[in-house]
């Protein structure tokens, strides 16, 4: 009997953290400790950028280095993901769905899947978030039927999330500094300092009506 107390104390959680936390891994640089990757949005000079790492984790074990997670869907729309990769699938085909019922409409597309993942039986219970960007504007999904846009057009969910979203906050306001490349620094500073997240980057980039017109035109000789 004295024996499993002792046992017991000895697999008790740390002071302070409740059992769910203390199990919980890989823990986010948020705190939420579920999504283990990072994934970036960044937009600026009629260009938006997402990127996401390819590594795919289990507790302290690695089991995939160059999982995308990181998609362009339908016409102009960039998605990106962090979490459970089979309940991302789930919610990356009923905004599929809702794109095809509100055709070049994805804010409406983005509230109609938050509104269903908020009050949906099955779906209450998938833990990923989304980004998702076309030329005009940038989201984050999450369960708690947020759908929340950047003031500034950076944007970052995942373990690493914070370290990506301060440096390509710091780094939007270099001069001359291209979109992807202030994604591809942001996300190397953020694999630096994140055990969850490498340097295996998927890249999708978006060209904005802006850009095309800023654009100079070709003088005839």
């Amino acid at each position: 009997m004295m024996m499993r107390q002792v046992l017991a104390r000895a697999v008790r959680a740390p002071t302070g953290l409740s059992r769910a936390a203390y199990s919980a891994s890989p823990v986010a640089a948020d705190g939420s400790g579920r999504h283990g990757t990072t994934i970036l949005c960044v937009r600026k000079e009629g260009k938006v950028v997402v990127i996401g790492d390819g590594q795919v984790s289990q507790g302290s074990m690695v089991v995939k280095p160059n999982a995308k997670k990181v998609r362009r869907m339908g016409d102009g729309v960039l998605v990106g993901f962090a979490g459970s990769t089979a309940d991302a699938f789930t919610l990356l085909e009923r905004l599929e769905e809702r794109l095809e019922e509100h055709p070049g409409q994805l804010t409406r597309a983005c509230v109609d899947l938050a509104k269903a993942w908020r009050t949906d039986k099955y779906l209450r219970r998938l833990e990923a978030v989304l980004l998702v960007a076309d030329k005009d504007v940038s989201f984050e999904l999450t369960g708690n039927g947020d759908v929340l846009e950047p003031k500034d057009g950076i944007m970052a969910v995942g373990s690493g999330g914070a370290y990506a979203l301060a440096a390509a906050r710091a780094l939007a306001d270099v001069p001359d500094m291209d979109p992807e490349d202030i994604a591809q620094k942001a996300m190397t500073i953020a694999a630096d300092l994140c055990v969850y997240t490498n340097h295996n980057f998927t890249v999708e980039v978006l060209e904005t009506d802006e850009s095309r017109t800023s654009e100079p035109a070709d003088v005839e000789k």
